[in-house]
């Protein structure tokens, strides 16, 4: 079997073996492939594995020899399931992996608006402290987590993480989830409609799937909903939010702030409203990369192709 990785760098820049994938046929992996490259770098692929290089219908009609394609994610949209099926080829994903890292990077940028360390850090570097009359100083309140409301929109494996480590906080801990059951209703966790989310919450952290209902879920309208103290996360998919809509919320002061680990376009259009707008912190799409769960995908797809091969397929998707 020959497998081909198209875009391997973000899992593995170098601190990853490949072994697991190596195992399992004539491997072949390109760091990044370009939209117009993907047929070229593929056509001799019989498994194929992608992350962000997508796999379209016209793509697909030129790769005769796949026979299986393997998503090195959880969101497999950047595949033509629908041409897929029709020419039998399984597609699969790889979900739970980072469920943790994930979460941590949600409280990493909650604290960075309640802690405000790095601005504190980088003054003592400046000298800051030495010249202060007093033993402490900060620039903005403090604020403990304790008491406050988190509002979790979405309620999988990553939102039950962050509701864990909320409660160990001492916060208390709301969520919706559109299709919510009540054996998934947890002792500490309040279920919510949507609007009450968005109103009480001290901070509103999304954690729910990309579908076409929950396209533009955060607009401006939900957006006037929360409290002007209230802080937006997003470490789930940039096109959750209308992003001019929430620019235009943060530089009007209708929210006090927002920690966004992912845009609706990445890497971003130097244009994007975000990048610009007040109390808008981003980061680069990095809440799933911690080592551990980058290791733990890896050998997860591997597993994934194992199974295929054995005729027994596991985690399709299509």
């Amino acid at each position: 079997m020959k497998i081909v990785l198209l875009d391997g760098y973000t899992l593995n820049p170098g601190d990853l073996d490949w072994t697991p994938l190596e195992q399992l046929g004539s491997f072949q992996v390109y760091d990044r492939v370009k939209p117009e490259e993907v047929v070229e770098k593929a056509k001799e692929a019989d498994i194929l594995l992608t992350n962000k290089a997508k796999i379209t219908r016209e793509v697909l009609e030129q790769l005769p020899n796949v026979k299986y394609i393997g998503v090195t994610a959880t969101g497999y949209n950047i595949v033509d399931t629908e041409a897929t099926r029709e020419r039998g080829i399984p597609v699969t994903n790889v979900s739970d992996y980072s469920s943790r890292a994930v979460a941590q990077h949600t409280f990493a940028l909650m604290l960075h608006f309640t802690n405000d360390v790095a601005r504190l850090g980088e003054s003592v570097r400046a000298k800051a402290w030495a010249q202060s009359p007093d033993f402490c100083y900060s620039f903005q309140p403090l604020t403990e987590l304790s008491g406050k409301t988190l509002g979790l929109v979405g309620f999988g494996s990553i939102a039950k993480q962050v509701a864990q480590i909320g409660h160990a906080f001492g916060m208390r801990i709301m969520a919706h989830r559109r299709h919510a059951k009540p054996e998934l209703t947890h002792p500490y966790v309040e279920m919510a409609s949507l609007e009450d989310v968005f109103r009480e919450s001290d901070f509103v952290s999304l954690h729910c799937p990309l579908t076409p209902e929950t396209q533009g879920l955060v607009n401006a309208e939900r957006l006037s909903w929360m409290k002007s103290t209230a802080l937006l996360i997003n470490t789930g998919r940039g096109p959750l939010i209308v992003e001019q809509d929430l620019a235009d919320a943060l530089n009007a002061g209708t929210i006090a702030g927002a920690g966004l680990d992912v845009l609706s376009v990445e890497p971003p259009s130097p244009d994007n409203p975000l990048t610009e707008a007040k109390n808008c912190l981003i980061t680069p799409h990095v809440a799933w990369l911690a080592f551990e769960a980058r290791r733990r995908l890896l050998q997860m797809a591997a597993d994934n192709i194992r199974a295929f091969i054995n005729g027994t397929p596991i985690n399709v998707v299509n």
